[in-house]
């Protein structure tokens, strides 16, 4: 099969290389020129664990490649996949097509045979009859079908979760289109993942409800750790006990200071939005969001209670920027809420992340960038772990502490062991612990 991928960010990228990795002969195509070219080099733009290799065998097996000729890539793919960026819309909170009904416009006059458009972005309910009609009108003559095959990615496992997904989701009405996507996802299929064929609408709205549930859940917990530490409990156990039952699971139960990332802050905005529109309250839905937004403000006030009440003049150890680990992806990451608040108070941030410091640069004005989680604990007042990579499991305590003026931690991942760090002169604070 041939595909092209329109879009070579997070998800087309990693869609891009794990389609050729099927065999597949895959065509990606961005304006970015530059992005292009890196690719061409086989340098991937995102951090992605497993990525790099994968570009790097399928680039030299010649079945993916990367252009900004957008032209011949249509006119030769089976599929179309439009993987560009739906970012929220600023004023209202919708999801911006732009980028998505741009991309539509300038494949229309190239379609070629019959084929299929796939919104693989994630699109408001009504996008892929709204991309329809509109090709109708620039296209009259083309033959095509047009899907819905939203991504259920994580990032830091999305080659994982792509190759051993928990369900392939498929929105069309067109026999010869099901027909296409079987073909496309038989690979996957032989290792028994389920293909989910439904309506357009029940595609897309199941993708803003996954990440709507998933985001309820960590709201959900924050909540009950913040209750754990009013009674006296340990929300770890509290998560431990309900995440067996199985109607619950484990998933998602972890307390800390938000959610951020590119898709639960847009895709719980724009559910509630479209609710809205529609005049079906999604009440829940907003009170996680309202839930969220206060949890990264407490965040940066119990630090501060943390210091007796006050970070003026005082240095600030943060461990971690992006909004989870194992990626470089900092989109409403806690931090970006967290450490303007504490300079804005009069701290001295000085903060270390093994793949943020290339956006984090940028992001986060002022901020003091440091080589190592040691260089960053030098001379602080207080330690904050913010984002749960594994190397600050292992934090040299001991020598932490030598080189900190202060004797403060503040775990809101909860990946230090209290004994531990107390043990080693630390006065610890974590999420929902006592």
């Amino acid at each position: 099969m041939k595909i092209c991928m329109i879009g070579a960010g997070y998800v087309g990228l990693v869609s891009a290389a794990c389609f050729s990795e099927f065999g597949w002969t895959v065509t990606c195509v961005d304006k970015d020129e530059t992005r292009v070219a890196e690719l061409k080099a086989g340098q991937s733009p995102i951090y992605e664990p497993g990525l790099d290799d994968l570009l790097e065998r399928n680039i030299k097996a010649r079945r993916i490649v990367f252009t900004s000729d957008l032209g011949p890539a249509v006119q030769n793919a089976d599929v179309v996949f439009l993987a560009v960026g739906t970012p929220m819309r600023r004023g209202d909170g919708h999801a911006d097509l732009s980028y998505v009904f741009s991309a539509v416009e300038e494949l229309a006059p190239h379609l070629s045979g019959f084929t299929v458009i796939t919104t693989k972005s994630t699109v408001p309910v009504g996008t892929s009859r709204q991309i329809e009609t509109r090709l109708k009108e620039l296209a009259p003559a083309a033959d095509y079908a047009v899907c819905s095959n939203p991504e259920f990615l994580r990032e830091g496992s999305a080659i994982s979760d792509f190759t051993h997904p928990d369900r392939i989701l498929v929105g069309t009405d067109d026999a010869r289109a099901r027909a296409v996507m079987e073909r496309l996802y038989k690979p996957l299929a032989l290792r028994k993942a389920p293909l989910l064929f439904v309506t357009r609408e029940s595609a897309e709205l199941a993708k803003y409800a996954a990440n709507a549930f998933l985001a309820l859940k960590v709201s959900f917990i924050n909540e009950i750790a913040d209750l754990c530490e009013a009674v006296g409990a340990d929300v770890q156990e509290v998560a431990t006990a309900i995440g067996k039952d199985r109607r619950i699971g484990d998933k998602f139960l972890h307390p800390g200071p938000g959610y951020g990332g590119s898709c639960f802050p847009k895709d719980v905005s724009a559910l509630i939005r479209t609710g809205r529109e529609h005049k079906a309250s999604q009440s829940i839905v907003e009170q996680v969001e309202r839930v969220n937004t206060e949890r990264k403000i407490a965040m940066a006030s119990r630090i501060e209670h943390a210091l007796g009440g006050s970070v003026r003049g005082k240095t600030i150890a943060i461990l971690g920027v992006t909004f989870k680990p194992n990626t470089d992806d900092m989109r409403d990451a806690p931090s970006l809420i967290i450490i303007p608040m504490l300079q804005e108070r009069g701290a001295t941030v000085r903060a270390y992340d093994p793949q943020g410091l290339k956006h984090g640069a940028l992001l986060l004005p002022g901020t003091v960038w440091c080589e190592d989680a040691l260089d960053t604990a030098n001379g602080a007042d207080v330690l904050v772990i913010l984002t749960e990579w594994n190397e600050f499991r292992a934090l040299n305590l001991e020598a932490a502490r030598a080189v900190m003026t202060g004797h403060r931690i503040v775990d809101l991942r909860n990946v230090l062991d209290p004994a531990s760090a107390r043990a080693h002169g630390f006065d610890y604070s974590s999420i929902g612990r006592g």
